[in-house]
């Protein structure tokens, strides 16, 4: 082969795997131009238009588009120059391909209405900004103005001790930080859908009431004094072992047990260890019981452990370790 062959357009199109009608349309548009006219007057092609018509197909499969095929092509622009400005669009390509997976996905499962997805299609396409005031809403919705000082929301929602005072404000500014979901630049299908769900969940007034609740005993049961170990704790070191064990909730083991969780929650409150041992029939104690579980019901609540979860999945934590059984068990054992 030399520099004298040429090519019919069927030819060309047989060696390039093109069509036929692709050949000419880049013939049409002076991508690929005719080397000469046989006496009939058809277009001739030589052997460079097989190794340009070769790049423009790869090219295109790329994506690039024609006018910067040509510019690739006249050498108005250097091809490394063009294939990295693509390949920064279909990175911005993929993540919403990625958003709309994820809200189709979320969809899907959910079996959302038409005005659901048009929410979560909302909250998947928040921008930063967007999705940090919303997020802030929530906290504040939660703290009140205490958000920016400092405050015990962390630990509320983690199920951690709390306590009131200057000296604690930094740690719990710090926790309610750590407690704030940020998704990432190029955030993972699952990430977006643990975003919208979270979202939804923190636009819940049934939730934030709960948070609040939780707040407002957390606040109580520290008083001012320095911090000390929480409810949350004393369940752990106590309901604990029991669940591991299969200690049936109603058994009299279950009660020892409840009683001890009993004195450890009084003496978390001002004058709590003096109702539990009040006199028989003093119905003090029963009123502790009851706020105990009341408490352990609130911190048991199913949003409250969803909210942590998504929380990692968000941020790209590890799973954070459950505590609904161990609560659960609690709250029927105190009951």
């Amino acid at each position: 082969m030399n520099g004298d062959t040429t090519y019919t357009i069927g030819e060309l199109a047989r060696r390039t795997g093109l069509t036929v009608k692709t050949v000419r349309f880049y013939s049409d548009q002076g991508i690929v131009s005719p080397a000469d006219r046989n006496p009939a007057g058809h277009r001739r092609y030589g052997v460079d238009a097989v190794a340009r018509l070769e790049l423009v197909r790869t090219l295109r499969e790329l994506g690039l588009g024609l006018p910067e095929i040509r510019s690739v092509l006249e050498r108005e622009r250097a091809l490394p120059a063009v294939v990295a400005a693509h390949a920064e669009a279909l990175d911005v390509r993929i993540r919403v391909l990625r958003l709309q997976r994820a809200v189709l996905g979320a969809v899907a499962r959910r079996g959302s209405t038409p005005e659901e997805l048009t929410m979560v299609h909302r909250l998947a396409r928040l921008s930063e900004d967007e999705r940090e005031r919303l997020v802030g809403e929530f906290l504040t919705g939660v703290l009140g103005a205490s958000v920016a000082g400092g405050s015990v929301a962390g630990a509320s929602v983690a199920g951690g001790s709390a306590a009131v005072g200057s000296a604690a404000g930094g740690r719990f500014a710090a926790v309610a930080r750590s407690l704030t979901p940020e998704l990432p630049a190029d955030p993972s299908a699952e990430q977006v859908e643990a975003w919208v769900e979270l979202a939804q969940l923190a636009a819940d007034d049934g939730f934030r009431e709960v948070l609040r609740g939780l707040l407002a005993d957390e606040a109580a049961e520290a008083g001012e004094g320095r911090p000390r170990p929480g409810l949350a704790v004393a369940v752990r070191e106590l309901a604990g072992p029991a669940v591991a064990a299969g200690v049936v909730p109603e058994s009299p083991e279950a009660a020892v047990i409840a009683a001890e969780l009993l004195s450890r929650y009084a003496a978390m409150l001002p004058g709590g260890a003096e109702a539990v041992r009040g006199r028989s029939g003093d119905r003090s104690g029963d009123r502790l019981r009851g706020r105990l579980g009341e408490r352990l019901a609130a911190m048991a609540d199913l949003r409250r452990e969803r909210y942590l979860h998504l929380l990692a999945v968000v941020n790209g934590w590890s799973e954070p370790e459950s505590r609904a059984i161990e609560l659960d068990w609690a709250r029927r054992a105190v009951a």
